[in-house]
């Protein structure tokens, strides 16, 4: 495996971790600021400096790149596979008619089966249901397939979110990878460091990932009192206080952050479901518990694994990221101190992340967590 790193500024020129060489047709990940992703002239100086024909992009909150996380700024990581083959499939939520099952299905259905060991999910972040999509993935898989991945950001904004594939960043746009190779090594793990406080309460009425109701009161009056003075900051003050969800028949609880609210309707969208008679509490972090959040996950990823990983692909929440702060490149370097700091480390802060819960295969949608896809030949 061959891998060449890049960032770049809103105003700067290129800045390379490994030295700068041609590349056999990698597939290159390009992570980067909203609006840098919509000029023209940015996107064209990306293709002109990575002249390759598997480009994925991604709007982000902060791109991770090496030690480094950066913002307003785009970073770029090309791998070169030696022996796994990897195959990129697109599809647009509006042409799904905002049926975010129905695209999975219809992604999934399109890869290729033969030989597929692992599957990564680079997706439209405002306005696609991801537990849906994760849905809809998994209607068909075969057994033991595993998922992770991310949902796109827009910093602390949310206004909208851009992806593509080969194509220029859009809306709308949800990217499949598929890898396949029989010594491909893919593991995986995600943490939060989030601590549950106040009251546990019952979900009395939802729909899918909208809120309406908890223990019978409307959802969104009931958190506003909780947030007081911060509740006229939001939905960006939900991301410092996230809800801590427990399904029934689930063993371990989800993280579920708030994305957007509805005043007239008293409810709340959030990244994910939230079904009915589930268990819910509010959520808060320190900067210390983030950062050893992340160590936790890196330790899950690297357990069990046979051989080191060569490739480190972080999605980590834009909540974590505005908790830590100035210190928020902590958590990169307790990953980093853990799976071995030749790894090279790539990714981004996101609006939600994916994958399965430690120790099973069940991809689930995850917010404001570290996850980690590990990845060796």
């Amino acid at each position: 495996m061959k891998i060449i790193q890049a960032s770049k500024s809103a105003h700067g020129g290129w800045k390379y971790i490994q030295e700068k060489s041609r590349l056999q047709n990698p597939l290159v990940l390009v992570f980067g600021n909203r609006f840098l992703l919509e000029n023209n002239e940015n996107v064209q100086d990306i293709r002109n400096e990575f002249p390759y024909e598997d480009l994925v992009f991604g709007s982000t909150s902060g791109e991770i790149s090496g030690s480094s996380v950066n913002e307003n700024s785009v970073s770029v990581i090309a791998i070169e596979f030696e022996k796994t083959c990897f195959v990129v499939k697109r599809a647009n939520i509006l042409e799904h008619n905002k049926d975010a099952k129905k695209l999975g299905e219809h992604l999934y259905e399109q890869m290729p089966k033969e030989n597929l060991k692992h599957l990564f999910v680079l997706s439209e972040g405002s306005f696609v249901n991801g537990s849906s999509l994760i849905a809809g993935l998994e209607a068909n898989i075969t057994s033991g397939l595993s998922i992770t991945g991310g949902m796109c950001g827009d910093d602390a904004r949310f206004e909208k979110t851009l992806a593509s594939y080969k194509d220029d960043p859009k809306e709308g746009e949800v990217i499949l990878i598929g890898f396949y190779g029989s010594s491909l090594e893919v593991s995986y793990a995600s943490f939060g460091g989030w601590i549950p406080f106040g009251p546990e309460r019952v979900i009395t009425k939802s729909s899918a990932n909208i809120l309406y109701e908890i223990d019978g009161q409307p959802a969104l009056d009931l958190y506003k009192k909780y947030l007081g003075d911060k509740s006229s900051e939001l939905p960006q003050a939900s991301l410092l206080y996230p809800l801590n969800v427990k399904p029934c028949g689930k063993s371990e609880p989800v993280v579920r952050t708030i994305l957007n609210i509805d005043n007239e309707k008293q409810s709340m969208i959030l990244a994910g479901d939230v079904p009915v008679n589930s268990r819910v509490q509010l959520m808060m972090a320190s900067v210390d518990g983030i950062a050893q959040g992340a160590n936790t996950a890196a330790k899950f990823g690297i357990k069990n694994r046979v051989n080191s990983p060569e490739l480190a692909l972080l999605v980590s929440c834009v909540g974590r990221k505005l908790v830590m702060n100035q210190r928020v490149e902590e958590e990169i370097e307790h990953v980093r101190e853990v799976i071995g700091l030749q790894v090279p480390v790539a990714g981004f802060y996101s609006y939600g992340e994916m994958a399965p819960l430690n120790g099973e295969t069940t991809c689930e949608l995850h917010n404001q967590t570290m996850t980690l896809t590990l990845i060796s030949e």
